[in-house]
């Protein structure tokens, strides 16, 4: 990757203890050349902020397989906005329906990635809305 070197934080929000696809998501976007920072399980929205705004992240990128995508998402946003940090682009991924997904995008989600989702698109995705 040339130019600048996009920070991408990686949450697991909410009781979720299954993390396997949000590693692989990290892994995959630092072997692509955008630095990342894990924050590991069981974050709070308020945790998952702190540490974008800590970190001066690109995207958050969280993981979701809770049921609990319309409670984190937005509570995310909002307070990304009440930081003054609205700029920070959130994306996702999970067991999201569709019908979720686009009420989500509606409220700011840049975009939401589904179970085997291949990472060159979410590599390919991040740069084109980051550059």
């Amino acid at each position: 990757m040339e130019g600048k070197r996009f920070r991408i934080l990686i949450a697991k929000p909410g009781l979720d203890g299954h993390d396997r696809g949000a590693k692989v998501v990290a892994r995959g976007l630092a072997e692509a050349g955008f630095e990342v920072i894990y924050t590991g399980l069981h974050q709070t929205a308020e945790q998952i902020v702190e540490a974008a705004i800590q970190e001066d992240v690109d995207a958050v990128g969280l993981s979701i397989l809770s049921g609990a995508h319309m409670t984190y998402f937005p509570k995310v946003l909002q307070i990304l906005r009440e930081r003054g940090a609205g700029d920070i682009m959130v994306f996702g991924g999970g067991i999201i329906p569709r019908e979720d997904a686009e009420e989500l995008k509606r409220m700011g989600v840049a975009e939401i990635f589904g179970p085997g989702t291949p990472i060159a698109d979410i590599v390919s995705f991040l740069h084109k809305r980051l550059s």
